[in-house]
């Protein structure tokens, strides 16, 4: 059982990763640092849109609009970091 708690903790880490990345990346293209035009920078972009995109919707329905402001990333980043605290804290349920 402590093999599940240790995939549990990777798949969160690795979720973690890809919603900085995608923060990050948003961040440097609306500064024009990357550019959508670039097909690599394109092709990155849309991944990361299309895999967390299931994480965000529901908590943007839930949110109010804040107009050009999105907090769902910073919701969802919040809702991992609680996960990873539950399960560490109950990681006896996995001996």
């Amino acid at each position: 059982m402590l093999s599940l708690f240790q995939i549990l903790m990777l798949i969160l880490d690795i979720v973690w990763f890809f919603i900085i990345a995608h923060v990050i990346m948003s961040w440097l293209i609306n500064f024009q640092v990357l550019n959508l035009n670039q097909q690599f920078v394109a092709q990155v972009w849309y991944g990361l849109n299309r895999m967390l995109e299931p994480l965000y919707a529901p908590v943007r329905r839930i949110m109010p609009n804040m107009q050009g402001l999105d907090l769902a990333p910073l919701v969802v980043l919040i809702a991992v970091y609680a996960l990873r605290i539950i399960l560490t804290n109950n990681i006896a349920m996995f001996y």
